[in-house]
């Protein structure tokens, strides 16, 4: 089984599991082409900073649902638009 993983930030993780975020953001670089580009993902792994493998309550698991290329303004990549991997992030059944 094929898994992505994604450390993210307290505010993004907790978003992401209640519900609130629906995708995660990735500059288009060339790290993020190679590992997301003509990949094949069976799931998606969001964890809270970088937890001890045993720590559930800081791992999320979705199934894999692909991703788009978006053109976004978020603080987090500063005040110009940027070119971005939205990660889709929704829970429930694939």
């Amino acid at each position: 089984m094929k898994t992505l993983t994604l450390p993210l930030k307290r505010e993004y993780f907790e978003q992401i599991r209640d519900g609130q975020k629906l995708e995660e953001y990735r500059l288009c670089t060339p790290h993020w082409r190679k590992r997301l580009e003509g990949q094949q993902y069976d799931r998606i792994v969001l964890t809270l900073g970088y937890p001890a493998k045993a720590d559930a309550a800081r791992r999320i698991e979705r199934p894999w649902r692909g991703f788009t290329i978006k053109t976004i303004t978020h603080p987090h990549f500063g005040p110009d638009p940027v070119e971005v991997y939205a990660i889709n992030v929704e829970g429930g059944q694939a």
